[in-house]
């Protein structure tokens, strides 16, 4: 299973080994096999859409009670404000193959 790791070049064993320990986002590809079919890559995906969305709306409520004293604490709202930062760079960066891929089975000639 491929992971954020293989994406920014990062040969570090142990960061690749605690990124698959604690990260809720799944690569919508994964490893081919007979199994992997469409609709279970596009249920994948749609899960890591709606993963991206929760750390962005738990982002956005940090952000509010922080700014209505109701939270004082700025590191979770900085850990909050980084997840969500770094879900949605992942998102666009899957979305941005996907089209790149796309576009090179558009040009192809038969």
């Amino acid at each position: 299973m491929a992971d954020i790791s293989t994406l920014t070049n990062v040969s570090s064993g142990a960061i690749r080994n605690a990124e698959k320990a604690t990260s809720n986002v799944t690569n919508p590809v994964g490893k081919v096999d007979e199994r992997n079919t469409f609709s279970k890559i596009l249920s994948s995906t749609i899960d890591n859409i709606n993963t991206t969305n929760a750390y962005l709306s738990d982002a956005e409520n940090a952000e509010i009670e922080w700014a209505l004293g109701q939270s004082d604490n700025t590191h979770d709202l900085t850990i909050a404000l980084n997840k969500a930062q770094t879900a949605l760079q992942y998102t666009v960066a899957i979305r941005d193959r996907v089209l790149t891929a796309y576009n090179q089975l558009m040009q192809m000639q038969f």
